[in-house]
């Protein structure tokens, strides 16, 4: 059974991903998808956009909050090198749990000029 909601899952993510890559001018998020951008903009980096959707369909809420994540915008004070010493992010993607952080796009993804917060309806 879980495969199966492991398939379904994959399926509608990657419509998902399709309307979100090719939705024109505006961007929609899906399942409260995040932007982070407080820090990745001032370094030169693209904006970070958190596909918390494809996290949901695998893990419950109570997994990442509160005890990695603060469920308020801009209360994570994330970077690079807490995540690769293993903070936020960097619980699971370790290499072990989940893909290490080293290829860049995977997660900054996003268009400059996106702000932190929910991604719905940005222009």
């Amino acid at each position: 059974m879980r495969k199966l909601w492991l398939a379904l899952g994959l399926i509608i993510g990657l419509g998902g991903a399709g309307l979100l890559v090719s939705s024109g001018p505006t961007i929609a998020g899906f399942y409260a998808d995040m932007v982070l951008n407080s820090k990745a903009e001032k370094r030169g980096m693209p904006p970070v956009v958190f596909p918390h959707w494809l996290h949901r369909i695998e893990f419950k809420c109570k997994v990442c909050h509160p005890a990695i994540f603060e469920m308020r915008s801009g209360s994570n004070d994330i970077d690079m090198s807490k995540i690769i010493s293993g903070q936020f992010c960097g619980k699971c993607h370790n290499g072990t749990i989940s893909w290490k952080p080293v290829q860049c796009a995977r997660c900054h993804s996003g268009q400059p000029g996106l702000t932190t917060g929910p991604l719905l309806g940005v222009k």
